[in-house]
C-alpha cells in the first residue's frame, strides 16, 4: 500500500512538471530568486503586448498586440569577460531610448560613451552599477562607458519605453558614440561583445 501512495505522489510531480514546462514556466521562475547555481537564468513572466506609435530608429523593435513578450528579473552571471549582445540607442531627447535615463534623470547626447545594461546586470544582481562604467570589449576594440540607464527586461510596451518590448537579459545598450568607438557600422544593429566591470 505504500508503494503504490509513493507511486501516486511521484506520478503527480511528473504530471505538474510537466504542465509548468508546458506553459513555458522553470522552476527557478517560481522561487524568489530567478537565477539558479550554475548561472542559468530562466524567463520569470511574459508581457502582453499593445500596439502603439513607437520610434523606429536604430532598427527598434515595437510591440505587437496580442504578442506575448518574455520577462527577465535576472541575468546571466557577471565575469572578466560577460558574452553580452550590444545594441544601439539614443539617450538623447526625443531618441529612440524612450524617456530618461534611469540613473541620473538626463537625457545625454549621442556623442557620450554611455550605455544602458539589461535589468538583472543593472540592479538585481547585487552589484548597482548605476553611473558606473564598464569595459566593452568587440571587434578587436575595447571601449569605456558610463552606464545611465536600463534596458529594461521586465516592463515595456509602454510610452516609458518607446513601446518596445522588455530587452533579453543579456543586453548592453549602446549609444551611437560606444558603436564608433569599437569600429562598428550602425546599420548592422547587433553585434556580439564581452563586457566587465571597470
Amino acid at each position: 500500500m505504500a508503494n503504490t501512495k509513493l507511486l501516486a505522489v511521484f506520478a503527480l510531480l511528473q504530471v505538474l512538471s510537466l504542465h509548468l514546462h508546458i506553459h513555458g514556466v522553470s522552476a527557478a521562475s517560481i522561487t524568489h530568486k530567478h537565477q539558479k547555481p550554475g548561472g542559468s537564468c530562466h524567463i520569470s513572466g511574459f508581457l502582453q503586448g499593445k500596439t502603439h506609435k513607437c520610434n523606429r530608429d536604430h532598427g527598434s523593435e515595437c510591440c505587437a498586440a496580442g504578442h506575448r513578450y518574455p520577462q527577465f528579473k535576472c541575468s546571466p552571471p557577471v565575469s572578466a569577460k560577460t558574452p553580452a549582445t550590444l545594441t544601439l540607442n539614443s539617450f538623447a531627447a526625443g531618441g529612440d531610448g524612450g524617456g530618461k535615463s534611469f540613473c541620473d534623470n538626463r537625457f545625454h547626447p549621442d556623442s557620450s560613451k554611455v550605455a544602458a545594461l539589461s535589468t538583472g546586470w543593472l540592479r538585481l544582481d547585487g552589484t548597482r552599477r548605476c553611473n558606473k562604467m564598464i569595459r566593452i570589449n568587440g571587434n578587436g576594440r575595447s571601449v569605456l562607458a558610463k552606464v545611465v540607464d536600463e534596458c529594461d527586461s521586465v516592463n515595456g510596451c509602454d510610452a516609458e519605453h518607446n513601446f518596445e518590448p522588455p530587452c533579453p537579459n543579456n543586453v548592453v545598450d549602446g549609444s551611437p558614440a560606444v558603436w564608433k568607438a569599437l569600429g562598428l557600422k550602425e546599420s548592422i544593429g547587433e553585434f556580439k561583445v564581452t563586457w566587465s566591470d571597470v
